[in-house]
């Protein structure tokens, strides 16, 4: 689940041409999102994301969790939706 970004400000340094060590600092956008597998937040840099999946219509899984067997139980639920009869109260959106 997308939950928002943070800015945070970096500082590196760098040697001249002649020796001298220069401090700078670099702004780093980072995009915090909740795991939908174990709901525990954690943040992300934003340039190694894709811009499409910014928000809360895909699916978000933390490192310490299993992508692919995460993967494979949303396909399981998402193939029974096919199973439900027409006069089910059950909803067809995102399971």
């Amino acid at each position: 689940m997308y939950l928002g970004e943070e800015s945070h400000k970096r500082k590196h340094v760098r040697k001249s041409k002649l020796g001298v060590e220069h401090g700078y600092f670099r702004n780093v956008t980072f995009v915090k999102l909740r795991c939908d597998n174990c709901d525990a937040e954690f943040l992300r840099p934003r340039g190694s994301m894709d811009p499409v999946r910014l928000n809360n219509n895909f699916f978000h899984v933390c490192e310490h969790c299993d992508v692919k067997r995460f993967a494979q139980r949303k396909g399981v639920e998402r193939k029974q939706v096919w199973n439900l009869t027409a006069s089910s109260s059950q909803g067809i959106g995102r399971l």
